[in-house]
């Protein structure tokens, strides 16, 4: 019997796992509701801004499930900073075709995800990488800054201040994401060394 439960709690078809693909899976009903509303203030905008307050809160429950219940797998080791990176990376591009994020921004921390991806592609038959501490303060700092950027508070706070509080978090964001790339290349090298 312990057999079977040591089985299950290592097998990669898990609730923690399930999770994580429904938030990849929810990641195109995001984009729609953000491309399907292109008025950056108008108050459907709310809609785009709960479905990725769920799909990111979501996160933080598949997590917390993997690791009280002991089901901590590489799968969703890969999976789960994948999920991040198709969330963040749809409300990037969207909003920078929309207008609303400059294009080197979208660019600068679509390399740097994308680089992270493939180097953990190229790595994971010798070993998986977890999201640094580093990278998950990004993710979250991200998170919050597109959340900003989504909602149509500009609508309600039209003055500078409101955007330049906008314009702080993007920088922010832009500075954790090639601080935590860096965290990134630092632990490779030294892993080879």
């Amino acid at each position: 019997m312990v057999k079977t439960q040591t089985s299950n709690a290592t097998s990669p078809w898990n609730l923690p796992n399930a999770i994580t693909m429904a938030r990849i899976l929810a990641v195109p009903f995001f984009i729609w509701g953000l491309v399907s509303v292109r008025d950056s203030e108008s108050p459907l905008r709310w809609f785009s801004v709960l479905v990725f307050i769920v799909i990111m809160a979501s996160d933080g429950v598949d997590g917390a499930i993997a690791r009280k219940k002991g089901l901590v797998t590489n799968l969703g080791k890969l999976l789960d900073p994948i999920a991040d990176k198709a969330l963040l990376g749809g409300a990037l591009v969207t909003l920078s075709i929309l207008g609303e994020i400059a294009w080197w921004v979208t660019v600068l921390i679509l390399v740097r995800e994308l680089g992270i991806t493939i180097y953990r592609l190229i790595v994971v038959r010798k070993r998986v990488i977890a999201a640094s501490s580093g990278g998950k303060l990004k993710t979250i700092f991200q998170g919050i800054m597109v959340g900003f950027v989504v909602s149509p508070l500009t609508a309600w706070f039209p003055f500078e201040w409101y955007r330049f509080f906008e314009d702080a978090l993007i920088l922010a964001s832009v500075v954790l994401t090639v601080y935590s790339g860096a965290q990134y290349v630092a632990a490779a090298l030294k892993a080879r060394s």
